[in-house]
């Protein structure tokens, strides 16, 4: 039985630059390892989960550390990460704005834009255009040659992952601590890829799931939790031009979930949390699908918690709609009670505030107080490791209100 609402965050914490330096002279997809950097990231790990035990986080992770970061402002690691850990991926001479993510769209079904002609992106193109905004993605890697199914998708990334699990195990130990996860893409998000080898979008997802099962698995294997990160199952409906209807988009996302959960058909729901969230750039979000629309695919998902945005200004007042959504038996949520999207650090009386009101409708012994989405590589480390203070302390401040 809860006795306190417990911290967690979304997955990626700042990286020291001296790891991001070593990471941008390893190639994107070469993925290789050796010695030097292998102690390199062993110590960044150990120093990483300390912190967050120092900082009053309850449930932990490795920073994503081993999900190379190579610039100081990135946006992109939760995802870019697994191209070097997947065969039949190869760098193409576009760039992710010219991409075209889906090129095989049965007749009638909905087909996604290239990334730059979002509609968010289309409505306010002179924010998006004007590099001084602050609106959008730092220019990087992905601008330049994006990566490409060009074979079978097949797991090949089994040394790095082994990595991650030793590396999050002996610092978990160092710390004092039980447990901790890790994050991994999910199917959906892999499969986004432009694909130049299946005949059929569907045939493109299963190989990313069967792929990425090996990932799901040994991390539960290990006895670590498992986060699956697929933004798309929400950030794919401003991608696709013009707006579709919702039940067309339900219709189009369904298989998605289908294929989520055969990757991670048998293993145990308690030890999986599910992540969904809009696309964690700084933009307007104007066009973002509310999540009223999307929550029952989301618990469709075979997970026992479910994180999700919950404190940026285009999402908050969704709290609201867990009145006429029933959260199952036996399942958590995790929502972002402070944010990725603003400098501006919550103040912890408005971070209880957020963590009360989920509380008191799903029961405080259903919730867990986190992040929007990841802070590594989207907000200066200063402000990072502050947000993580104020998330704690709110969730003191909440405790006292919510047990007293």
């Amino acid at each position: 039985m809860a006795t306190r609402i417990l911290t967690s965050h979304a997955g990626s914490l700042p990286r020291p630059q001296s790891l991001i330096e070593r990471n941008a002279q390893r190639g994107r997809l070469d993925g290789s390892i050796d010695d030097d950097y292998e102690r390199a990231l062993a110590r960044s790990v150990a120093d990483v989960v300390a912190r967050q035990r120092d900082a009053g986080i309850d449930i932990v992770n490795d920073g994503e550390f081993g999900h190379s970061m190579r610039q100081d402002y990135d946006f992109g690691s939760w995802l870019t990460y697994v191209f070097a850990r997947l065969g039949g991926v190869e760098l193409a001479e576009y760039g992710m704005r010219e991409a075209p993510l889906r090129r095989r769209a049965s007749a009638g079904e909905l087909t996604l834009a290239p990334f730059g002609e979002r509609r968010d992106w289309t409505r306010f193109s002179e924010a998006y255009g004007d590099p001084r905004a602050g609106v959008a993605l730092p220019e990087g890697e992905m601008f330049k040659n994006t990566p490409v199914i060009r074979g079978p998708v097949t797991y090949t990334g089994h040394e790095a992952l082994a990595l991650d699990i030793a590396d999050m195990k002996a610092a978990l130990e160092a710390a004092g601590l039980q447990d901790g996860f890790l994050n991994s893409v999910g199917p959906a998000s892999c499969a986004r890829l432009p694909d130049e080898h299946y005949d059929t979008e569907d045939e493109a997802l299963y190989a990313c799931a069967d792929a990425m099962r090996e990932e799901y698995k040994a991390i539960v294997d290990a006895g670590l939790m498992l986060q699956i990160d697929d933004p798309v199952i929400a950030d794919n409906w401003d991608q696709i031009v013009p707006e579709p209807s919702v039940e067309a988009f339900i219709r189009f996302t369904r298989p998605r979930i289908d294929a989520l959960n055969h990757a991670i058909r048998g293993l145990p729901p308690e030890r999986i949390r599910f992540h969904l969230c809009w696309g964690s750039w700084h933009g307007p979000h104007s066009t973002d699908i509310p999540m009223a629309d999307i929550v029952e695919l989301m618990l469709e998902v075979n997970a026992g918690t479910y994180s999700f945005e919950a404190a940026n200004a285009r999402h908050e007042h969704e709290w609201t709609l867990w009145h006429d959504v029933k959260l199952p038996d036996s399942k958590l949520i995790i929502p972002g009670v402070v944010s990725h999207a603003t400098n501006v650090i919550e103040h912890p009386e408005l971070v209880a505030d957020r963590i009360v009101r989920y509380a008191e409708i799903v029961g405080r012994e259903n919730v867990i107080a986190s992040t929007d989405c990841g802070l590594g590589g989207r907000v200066h480390p200063q402000i990072a490791w502050a947000k993580l203070g104020a998330l704690s302390e709110g969730a003191g401040l909440a405790t006292r209100r919510l047990w007293r």
